[in-house]
């Protein structure tokens, strides 16, 4: 079970980062394209914790698989993913993007404006901004905001993974039965 996890971890961490490579590479600095490509990529990669779980349960659990231990190797694929993912932010963050914060401060009020957004929207985002860019700041704070971006979609995948892949024992179906058939 540990290879599967860190096997499929491991590549959907790679996978989750594909995002930043196209987007340093193609020098596209649309904040938008870079978002779209970002979260196609993790959804690419947190799809392979129903690979990863489907894999363990056919060729080394004998074809069944509980809730439970499904989503807690979806849940350790997760944050495996997630956790490469933040890693290679904070390297491209600190290396190739030191003034991201305020890009994307900047790019939000422009938005704002060509919503036709009043002068009070647009004053209020300006300081909640702010302080976005002040914390931005703190490495802390950027790791938890980038685990914020990305866990919350690996733990929805390994839930929704754990309850489709989720399959009984001939032995749990017939204990199951019986309970039923009890209780009438």
């Amino acid at each position: 079970m540990t290879k599967t996890i860190l096997t499929y971890g491991l590549i959907g961490g790679v996978i989750s980062t594909i995002g930043y490579i196209i987007t340093f590479l193609t020098g596209h600095e649309d904040m938008t394209f870079a978002m779209i490509i970002g979260f196609a990529s993790m959804i690419v990669a947190f799809s392979l914790i129903f690979v990863g779980i489907k894999s363990y349960r056919d060729k080394q659990a004998g074809g069944s698989i509980t809730f439970g231990k499904a989503l807690k190797m979806g849940l350790l694929m997760s944050l495996i993913t997630s956790t490469i993912y933040v890693f290679v932010w904070l390297i491209a963050l600190y290396n190739y993007y030191p003034d991201f914060a305020q890009k994307y401060a900047d790019t939000q009020i422009e938005q704002m404006r060509a919503a036709g957004s009043t002068a009070e929207q647009i004053n209020a985002k300006i300081a909640e901004n702010a302080v976005f860019v002040e914390n931005y700041k703190n490495p802390v704070i950027v790791i938890l905001y980038t685990y914020i971006e990305i866990l919350p979609i690996g733990i929805l995948f390994a839930l929704i993974a754990a309850a489709i892949l989720q399959r009984k024992t001939k032995h749990d179906k017939a204990e199951f039965k019986a309970w039923v058939e009890s209780q009438e």
